[in-house]
């Protein structure tokens, strides 16, 4: 079953870390002030194509694992949900550091570059970032039941990913121009840093709790 009770906790988590600036986001901003709107949304189109090879992987981890033993689930997601609670404790300190995001210091000259430039930087990007792909190890578990196809349910939850990641980002390719000292504040980057890391510690806590699938 695709939309279950797992679901619509799913959606509100992943919304909350597609918001959390990171690598994606500055790489979409970086070059929505280098080309223009064109460049923000090819990059950010391409960087969420990455998603579904993170997914395919973590899928066919999640698949052997589960062939395994139960006693393997478990322990992926014990690991998966120290893996969380870090990277929350890492946004609770970025979010007391109060570093907004570098969008003023960000050139305002354009320069013509060809659409593959912008889409390959999006792609590799996302592709290449181990902590995606750890991540996407960590996080998918929680919300594929052992009955449930992984492969499948892990493409489908991509599927979610990639549409919300890309609203805000080309959200944000959109204000760039026009709100873009709100993105740099400190007070957003805070509020950012701050909402995602308290949900990060709270579904690695949840995580840790469930029990293993018998």
């Amino acid at each position: 079953m695709l939309i279950d009770a797992q679901f619509w906790p799913f959606l509100v988590a992943i919304t909350l870390l597609s918001m959390s600036p990171g690598v994606d986001t500055l790489l979409v901003i970086r070059n929505t002030a280098r080309g223009g709107w064109r460049d923000g949304v090819a990059t950010s189109l391409a960087i969420c194509c990455g998603l579904f090879v993170h997914a395919t992987v973590s899928a066919l981890g999640i698949s052997l694992i589960l062939l395994q033993s139960a006693w393997a689930f478990g322990l992926l997601k014990l690991a998966g949900a120290a893996y969380l609670v870090w990277l929350g404790v890492a946004s609770l300190l970025a979010a007391r550091r109060g570093q907004g995001l570098p969008v003023v210091a960000v050139g305002t000259e354009r320069a013509s570059v060809p659409l593959w430039r912008p889409v390959r930087e999006g792609l590799l990007s996302n592709v290449l970032n181990p902590k995606t792909v750890v991540f996407y190890m960590a996080f998918l578990p929680q919300f594929i039941a052992p009955g449930d196809p992984a492969l499948a349910k892990s493409l489908w939850l991509a599927g979610v990913h990639f549409v919300v990641a890309n609203l805000w980002q080309i959200g944000i390719v959109a204000m760039v121009g026009s709100a873009g000292r709100w993105l740099a504040s400190a007070a957003f980057a805070r509020w950012l840093n701050g909402l995602t890391g308290g949900v990060l510690v709270g579904f690695g806590v949840k995580l840790a709790l469930t029990r293993p699938p018998t």
